[in-house]
Parts: C-alpha cells; sequence; structure tokens
C-alpha cells in the first residue's frame, strides 16, 4: 500500500471513529441527560425502561438520519465536482435542491400536505430538474462549466417560481412548506428515517460500482474514451445518481444547503488526493450535518431549523472559497 493510500485509510479510519463518538454523545444530549455509558447500555441492554425509549425511539432516528443524510449530499457533491471538475459544481449550485423544493410545492399546491405527496413530488421535481439541467447544457456532450451556468440559471428561475407558490398556497400549507423548505430533521421519526434509509442503502453499492468511471471520466473525455469507456452514458448514469442522493435526502429534510458543497473540498484537502474522494467526503458529510443539527439544537439561544446552521456556515465557506479562487487565479496569471 502506497504512503498516500495509507493516509487516506488512516483519514478514514479517524473520521468514522470521530462518527460514532459523536453519535454516542448525541443520543446523551437533551432534556433527559445521558452519558455515554448509560447510551451504550440503552442501546446494546436489555432493559426496556425510559432510558431505551429516550435513545432508541427519540433520539436515535435524528441521529442516524444527520449521519445518512450528511453523507448521501456529500457524495452527491463529490460525484457532480468531479464530474465538472469544478469546486462549485454541486446539487445545491446547479439546482437539485431547488427543484426538489418546487416538486413538494406543486404536490402541496395539488394535493395537499400529505407526507407521500410531498415526499413523491419532491423525487420527481429532483429528478426532472436534473434532466431538464442536463438537455439545456448538452451541446455535443456536456462541459462542466457549461453544466454550471445552466444550473444556476436553472435555480434562479425556480426560486422565482417557487415566490409564486408559496403566495398562491393556503395560508396552512404554505406555513408548512416554508418550515419545510428551511431544512430540518427534528421531526423526522423512525416511520419516516426507515424507507429513505432504506433507499440510501440501495443507492450505496450502485455509487460504488460508478467509482471506477468517475475517476476515468476525471481525467477528461479524450483519455476516458481512450480506455474503452462510453463517456456519455457514464456521465449521465452518475447525474442520475448524484440527483437521486439528493432528492432522496431533500424529500425527507427539506432543502439541505453546501453540504454538498462544502464537504467533498475540505475531504479533497485532507487527503491530498488529485480526485474527489468518495469515502472522505461522505463521513466528513455526516459529520457536519450531525454538528450543525447540534448546534441548532443546543448551541444557539433558540431551536432552529438544521439548514439554517448549514446556510450560515456553508456562506462563509463559499466566500472564503472565492476569495481562495480568486488569490489562485492571479498567482496562475
Amino acid at each position: 500500500m502506497s504512503r498516500a493510500a495509507r493516509r487516506r485509510a488512516a483519514l478514514n479510519l479517524t473520521l468514522a471513529l470521530i462518527g460514532l463518538l459523536g453519535a454516542v454523545l448525541a443520543l446523551g444530549l437533551g432534556d433527559y441527560p445521558l452519558t455515554p455509558a448509560q447510551v451504550v447500555e440503552a442501546l446494546v441492554g436489555s432493559d426496556s425502561g425510559f432510558a431505551r425509549t429516550v435513545v432508541v425511539e427519540w433520539r436515535a432516528p435524528r441521529v442516524m438520519v444527520a449521519l445518512a443524510f450528511g453523507a448521501a449530499l456529500a457524495t452527491s457533491g463529490a460525484l457532480f465536482q468531479s464530474l465538472t471538475r469544478n469546486p462549485l459544481g454541486s446539487p445545491d449550485v446547479i439546482g437539485l435542491s431547488t427543484g426538489s423544493y418546487t416538486g413538494a410545492l406543486v404536490a402541496m399546491a395539488w394535493a395537499g400536505s400529505g407526507r407521500l405527496a410531498t415526499t413523491s413530488g419532491a423525487i420527481v421535481g429532483g429528478l426532472a430538474t436534473a434532466v431538464l439541467v442536463y438537455v439545456l447544457a448538452h451541446r455535443d456532450g456536456v462541459q462542466g462549466f457549461r453544466l454550471i451556468v445552466v444550473g444556476i440559471g436553472v435555480t434562479a428561475m425556480l426560486h422565482a417560481f417557487n415566490l409564486f407558490l408559496l403566495a398562491r398556497l393556503r395560508e396552512e400549507t404554505a406555513m408548512t412548506a416554508a418550515i419545510w423548505g428551511a431544512g430540518s430533521i427534528g421531526l423526522i421519526g423512525w416511520d419516516r428515517a426507515l424507507p429513505a434509509l432504506a433507499v440510501l442503502a440501495a443507492l450505496t453499492p450502485l455509487t460504488v460500482a460508478a467509482a471506477p468511471a468517475l475517476r476515468q471520466l476525471e481525467l477528461g473525455d479524450d483519455a476516458a474514451g481512450g480506455h474503452g469507456l462510453r463517456v456519455e452514458p457514464a456521465r449521465l448514469a452518475i447525474l442520475a445518481l448524484g440527483a437521486a442522493l439528493t432528492a432522496v435526502v431533500t424529500a425527507s429534510a427539506g432543502p439541505i444547503a453546501f453540504i454538498a458543497l462544502a464537504a467533498p473540498q475540505i475531504a479533497q484537502r485532507l487527503t491530498r488526493s488529485p480526485g474527489t474522494p468518495l469515502l472522505a467526503s461522505a463521513l466528513l458529510g455526516g459529520l457536519g450535518l450531525l454538528a450543525a443539527d447540534l448546534a441548532a439544537q443546543f448551541v444557539l439561544p433558540m431551536a432552529v431549523p438544521t439548514g439554517a446552521v448549514t446556510v450560515v456556515l456553508g456562506g462563509a465557506y463559499l466566500v472564503d472559497l472565492m476569495i481562495r479562487e480568486a488569490r489562485s487565479d492571479k498567482t496562475a496569471r
């Protein structure tokens, strides 16, 4: 094993251990505090007392969802950033999260705010937005920069359409849509978490299978084609996979911004990898969303949606990214 591979393995193991420790600590926080030992006992012990109810029934869905949804968003961001070869190439920027929100709003306007209608609308909206961006950006193939520019334009149009829909919804439905649109995992119980986690688990082997093609595409279309890869079908399949990961999360928790943007770039810097590492990105995404959710619950003076915290932190990261890109361009000149 090379030195770089050992570094990546050590980093992944460290992130996984930090995630496990963070999950145990998160399960013990709240109005009924528990020590890590009590949390472990509640998880693995045979006692069915109140502590087990608090940990397994009340807190575990939120912690599991934070880790899994953060990992899914970061993986989606890593897929898009690798395809576009641009740090701005994430589902947030190119409109997939916004498209999922649009789909949910359309479903609420037509079928009410039922869970099935909202979830189905969000998934369909996210996938339809991915298809729209791909079609509009396709011109003798899809170039990364063109995909980002088209995605930004589609995002702007969808934002305007979302505001129009919110203004036309009934007051109680609009309030529900606005709360859902803030991006929150606080109200997700096992009944909503398990279907989403099952879908994400099914998408995981597909992501692993797509990794070799992704590495080939990072070399450029000509090199990938020279190695026997069918470039456009592979790119379209990876785009669909990234869109599905984002749509599932958005359908369950609403749009959660900037995890997909920041986690892959941080992972790339930590691993010193020439490409965007999928596993490290996923682990960092899970940690990032868990930390943001804990901040939303316990750090701020009052509880806020998790998406509000990720927007603030992600906005600061985006400013830093733009400054560093500008400095890099100056140095290159």
